[in-house]
C-alpha cells in the first residue's frame, strides 16, 4: 500500500497503458505525450481543431495533470494556447462534466453519471474537449468564462471573429 499523496502501482501502470495504446492506435484530432519521460502524471496534448467548426486550422497545446489518487479524482487540463470559449477558464483550465470531481454537483447542474467515473481514459476526456469545441452554439448556463459567455449571447460575429484570430494564431505559432 502506498503513502498518501504518492501514486499507487496500479495508476501508474493504467497511465502506462493508456499511453502506449494511444502511441500504438492514434485517434484523429489529438496527439499526447509526456511532457517529461520521468513523469507519467504530466501529459502534453496536442489537439487539431475539429473540421467544419470555428476552431478548424487550429493547433491546440494543453497540459494534462493527473492526481495522485488518478483513476479515483479527474485529471485536471489546462490549454497552454490561448483560448475564448465558455467553457475554457481565461487561465485555460477546461470545465467540462468528465473533469469534475464524482458524486452530485452541489449547484444542480448536472447528474453524478455526467461527472467523472474511473472508467474514463484520456482519449474519452480528449474526445469530450474536442466535442466541446465543434459545438455551433457552446453551453453559456454555467460558464467558466463569463465573457466569452457574455459574447457569444449578444454578439455571436465578434465572438466568432476572436475565435477565428485565436486559431490563425495557433496555426502560425505551429509552425515557427
Amino acid at each position: 500500500m502506498s503513502k498518501p499523496g504518492t501514486p499507487a502501482p496500479s495508476n501508474t501502470l493504467l497511465l502506462r497503458r493508456q499511453l502506449a495504446e494511444l502511441t500504438k492506435h492514434p485517434v484523429d484530432g489529438f496527439s499526447a505525450g509526456l511532457v517529461d519521460d520521468n513523469n507519467l502524471f504530466e501529459w502534453e496534448i496536442m489537439i487539431i481543431g475539429p473540421p467544419d467548426t470555428l476552431y478548424e486550422g487550429g493547433f491546440f497545446k494543453a497540459r494534462m495533470t493527473f492526481p495522485p489518487e488518478f483513476p479515483l479524482l479527474p485529471p485536471k487540463m489546462r490549454f497552454i494556447t490561448p483560448m475564448w470559449h465558455p467553457n475554457i477558464y481565461p487561465d485555460g483550465l477546461v470545465c467540462v462534466s468528465i473533469l469534475h470531481a464524482p458524486g452530485d454537483d452541489q449547484y444542480g447542474y448536472e447528474d453524478a453519471g455526467e461527472r467523472w467515473m474511473p472508467v474514463h481514459t484520456v482519449e474519452s476526456i480528449l474526445v469530450s474537449v474536442i466535442s466541446l469545441l465543434s459545438s455551433d452554439t457552446p453551453n453559456t448556463d454555467s460558464p467558466a468564462n463569463v465573457d466569452a459567455a457574455k459574447e457569444v449571447r449578444t454578439n455571436f460575429a465578434a465572438y466568432k471573429k476572436k475565435v477565428r484570430q485565436l486559431v490563425r494564431r495557433s496555426a502560425e505559432e505551429a509552425y515557427e
